[in-house]
């Protein structure tokens, strides 16, 4: 066992005896949304995990520590400091433990702490990608190295609708990372149901030109568990769209996006900080229509994440 981790003891004992258990990152409480909504939802997507029959297992840094669950006062704390707390993604680690840092996990640095607890589902809003532009800035998020190394799947809601989708698809190609679509042929765009990107399998009901086809969560978990069972070790992305009834509509999300990131160019908002103020500036764009958005496909991917946790385990 790693000696910077701490591992809650609901969470150890679900995993010492086969039970389903579902990380979620802390970025979206410190730096997705204010307090008290922050902590409100944390804690919402908590219940949902256990309302779908398994432990759910929340990863932050606080004081240096490596921590896989987190008590309900440390997801209030991480609220309340909100974007004062240092963004940690793979390359903060050393320095988080070693000077006792807080840090809010971005994807890829809940993958490595969700990895070294035995977790092996992973439930997010969006993963980060390939941004705009990143022809000539090479600004590529690390949560497409972390799941090209790290076997945990990731289900979310595609990449943030802020990135270049379509670049971000050829890298996770690169990287061998399979990318299955639950309930969809194209790759969603996290506000939205549709990109126009498709993705490489169709995990639902059968349509025409589609030859693989899965309608549960239990196939999930079939494919997650030959993935590991054969000694790859890569991640899988399970791309679940945000519902139809919270889908926003393309053309005026797009637009909103686009103005956002002519004003960061303006700026010179450049790495990590691009995100967060992408986000904030598409929620202030769209009347905060984003940000319910965000919440409810949240939800959603924590329960097919915890569904097919459940499944992994009866395996």
């Amino acid at each position: 066992m790693n000696k910077y981790l701490d591992t809650a003891l609901e969470v150890q004992e679900a995993l010492e005896n086969r039970r389903p258990v579902v990380a979620l990152e802390s970025t979206i409480i410190s730096h997705g949304m204010p307090y008290p909504q922050n902590v409100e939802t944390a804690i919402h997507v908590e219940q949902v995990i256990r309302d779908y029959g398994a432990v759910p297992a929340t990863v932050a840094i606080i004081g240096g520590r490596l921590k896989c669950g987190l008590t309900r006062e440390e997801i209030e704390y991480l609220g309340k400091k909100g974007t004062d707390i240092v963004k940690c993604s793979r390359r903060d680690i050393p320095v988080a433990i070693s000077k006792k840092l807080d840090g809010a996990t971005t994807v890829a640095t809940t993958m490595i702490i969700a990895n070294m607890a035995g977790v092996k589902i992973f439930a997010t809003g969006g993963i980060g990608g390939v941004h705009r532009g990143a022809e000539q800035t090479m600004d590529i998020s690390a949560d497409l190295e972390e799941l090209g190394q790290t076997p945990i799947m990731v289900v979310c809601a595609g990449a943030k609708a802020i990135l270049d989708l379509g670049l971000t698809l050829e890298y996770l190609e690169t990287k061998g990372v399979p990318v299955i679509g639950y309930g969809t042929e194209e790759l969603p765009a996290f506000y939205t149901r549709r990109s126009g990107f498709r993705v490489d399998y169709q995990l639902d009901t059968p349509k025409e030109g589609i030859t693989i086809n899965m309608n549960t969560p239990k196939e999930l978990a079939e494919a997650f568990a030959a993935q590991r069972g054969s000694g790859l070790h890569t991640g899988m992305l399970v791309a679940n769209p945000i519902p139809e009834e919270y889908s926003m509509d393309g053309e005026a999300i797009n637009g909103a996006i686009n103005e956002a990131i002519k004003e960061a160019a303006e700026k010179g908002i450049h790495g990590k900080e691009t995100t967060p103020f992408l986000l904030a500036k598409v929620k202030d764009i769209t009347g905060g229509d984003s940000l319910e958005a965000n919440i409810q496909l949240v939800y959603n991917n924590a329960k097919i994440a915890a569904q097919t946790a459940v499944e992994l385990c009866n395996l």
